[in-house]
C-alpha cells in the first residue's frame, strides 16, 4: 500500500544521509493534505561534487515505488552543502480516513 512505500522511501533516503552525507544530522518531514502525503528529507551534510547526480539504486527504488501509486521523488543538493530528497504520494480519501479516524488517539499507535 502507499504508505508501506512512504516507509520505504523515508527509510532509504535516511540510509542515503547515513552512507553518503558525511553528517550526524537529518530532518524528515511527513506533511498530509487531502489526498496525498508529502515527505521531505533534508541533511547538511558535504553534498553532491558532481552533476548531474549519478542515480543508484537507491534512488532509482524510490522513484519507481512512488511511481507505482502514482507518485513522484526529487532529489538534489543544496547550496552551499546539504541535500534534499522530496517525494509525493496520492491517496484516496477515504483510505487514510480509515486508517485514522478523526478523533481517535494514536497513543500505542
Amino acid at each position: 500500500m502507499w504508505d508501506r512505500a512512504a516507509y520505504r522511501i523515508v527509510q532509504e533516503a535516511l540510509t542515503n544521509v547515513v552512507k553518503h552525507a558525511r553528517t550526524g544530522h537529518a530532518r524528515a518531514t511527513v506533511a498530509y493534505a487531502p489526498g496525498e502525503v508529502a515527505l521531505t528529507v533534508v541533511d547538511a551534510g558535504a553534498g553532491r561534487t558532481t552533476t548531474p547526480i549519478t542515480e543508484g539504486h537507491g534512488l532509482t527504488g524510490m522513484k519507481e515505488r512512488a511511481a507505482l501509486y502514482g507518485g513522484e521523488v526529487h532529489a538534489g543538493p543544496l547550496s552551499p552543502h546539504g541535500f534534499r530528497l522530496t517525494a509525493r504520494l496520492p491517496y484516496a480519501t477515504d483510505e487514510r480516513t480509515a486508517q485514522f479516524p478523526v478523533g481517535a488517539g494514536l497513543e500505542g499507535a
